[in-house]
């Protein structure tokens, strides 16, 4: 996942191709300028300022909705667990509540938040290779429906705490013993999960021993398995794979099976659509797995990617060395996936979508961000139409863990969250001010 570079002599993207990158019904109003969620990039800029994270608060529904009827279809004893370390903000734990799906959680920010945005607590999944104790007693004291056991530590802490937790209603726990396949996706390493030497989950013969321990519990029932395999997958044979491995441990109520398939970032990537991942992951279950089983499964880039789009202001225009660098108001301090992990990000004017037949020429460049750091590139390679200081810069496909990884290098204020639907936009984060840098410090 290496940033590439673009050769001059590609030939420039189309502005559909362009458009096919930001969420379902962006569009361009008379004037060039993008429409996001029926929002002029214009309007939105004027109001909410920049950079800012627009969240398409209509393509995000729709998603859900595929995923989670499309899931019922296929398999109608399951469930849609969105993996909220994508995306861990309150108003969007809300939307997708009300759309009907659960939460996985893997620490106890991400609990209290969940909790705090309506989520029904037994449609809450506990994940964390490191659960402390606190984390713990929170998820028990709430009622969450399932804690997946990653560890023989996490048996003996939950047993520890069942006795002296009182739990809504309830004298047994359910979990689940995530299992380490031995898969090893074609995909970062730092987002491969389901491999030998990953820090997550059991590999088969503990899992075993997991399992007998657990069976012989009087605290906590076993339910069944759960595994996952990591992040920006765009293939299901690993997926298929990985069911086939949890398969060989004998028959549940209940199987786990993750999340982890891809989004599309640039025009090169073909991720399978949702309808072709349930399928396979399905297909899979049919067979493999017994009839009456319980299935979830836990989205979490693939529910938000493409409903967000960041959006900059151009500060510089800067020609050197043969490379045109467009430097922006935002950069690494919102979006880390670049530096952290090579995620290539495409980018546009957003005043200039389609080239006027009389205009300037566009040209390839580098967006870069406002932070010290060489390292501090938004994306490589760009066509940009006439970039000059002042422009709009929108860059889609930013919905999943740029929230998540936001940070206050250079005492950078994290960037508002503003949902965007029928022509209206509303903030549901607020921009940092610099008071809230100085919050936590003490005389």
């Amino acid at each position: 996942m290496a940033v590439p570079t673009t050769p001059a002599a590609s030939a420039p993207p189309s502005s559909d191709a362009l458009l096919g990158l930001f969420p379902p019904g962006t569009t361009t109003a008379p004037d060039g300028g993008l429409r996001i969620g029926g929002c002029h990039v214009t309007d939105l800029a004027a109001r909410h300022g920049t950079p800012a994270l627009l969240v398409d608060e209509g393509a995000l529904r729709d998603r859900a909705g595929r995923y989670a009827d499309g899931l019922a279809a296929r398999r109608p004893d399951s469930m849609v667990a969105f993996a909220s370390k994508a995306f861990p903000c309150t108003a969007v734990y809300r939307l997708l509540a009300e759309e009907g799906l659960g939460v996985d959680v893997a620490s106890g920010g991400e609990l209290a938040l969940a909790l705090a945005a309506g989520t029904d607590p037994a449609k809450v999944i506990v994940h964390g290779n490191a659960k402390s104790e606190s984390y713990l007693r929170a998820a028990l004291e709430a009622g969450v429906g399932l804690v997946v056991i990653d560890s023989f530590d996490d048996i003996d802490r939950l047993e520890h705490l069942m006795a002296r937790v009182r739990a809504p209603g309830r004298r047994e726990q359910p979990v689940l013993v995530r299992v380490t396949p031995d898969v090893r996706p074609d995909t970062h390493e730092a987002v491969s999960t389901g491999q030998r030497g990953s820090k997550f989950g059991l590999l088969l013969p503990q899992a075993r021993e997991a399992i007998a321990r657990l069976r012989g519990s009087a605290r906590l029932r076993l339910d069944g398995l759960h595994v996952h395999i990591g992040s920006q997958i765009l293939d299901t044979e690993p997926f298929v794979r990985a069911v086939a491995a949890v398969a060989e441990l004998g028959r549940f109520p209940v199987y786990d099976l993750g999340g982890g398939l891809g989004a599309r970032y640039t025009y090169d990537d073909r991720p399978p659509g949702i309808e072709a991942y349930l399928d396979a992951l399905t297909a899979a279950a049919d067979e493999l797995l017994p009839a009456g089983a319980r299935v979830i499964i836990e989205p979490g880039r693939s529910m938000v990617a493409e409903a967000g789009v960041s959006l900059y202001r151009v500060v510089t225009v800067k020609r050197s060395g043969g490379e045109t660098f467009v430097a922006v108001d935002g950069g690494m301090g919102d979006n880390l996936e670049v530096p952290l992990y090579g995620q290539r990000f495409e980018a546009t004017v957003a005043t200039r979508v389609r080239a006027p037949a009389d205009g300037p020429p566009g040209e390839w460049c580098r967006v870069v961000g406002r932070h010290c750091e060489s390292g501090d590139v938004l994306s490589t390679g760009v066509f940009l139409q006439d970039p000059r200081p002042g422009d709009l810069i929108a860059v889609p496909a930013t919905g999943a863990y740029t929230y998540s990884l936001a940070n206050n290098y250079n005492a950078a204020r994290r960037p508002p969250v503003v949902f965007c639907r029928e022509g209206r936009s509303r903030p549901v984060v607020r921009r940092e001010t610099y008071a809230d840098l100085m919050r936590r410090d003490l005389p």
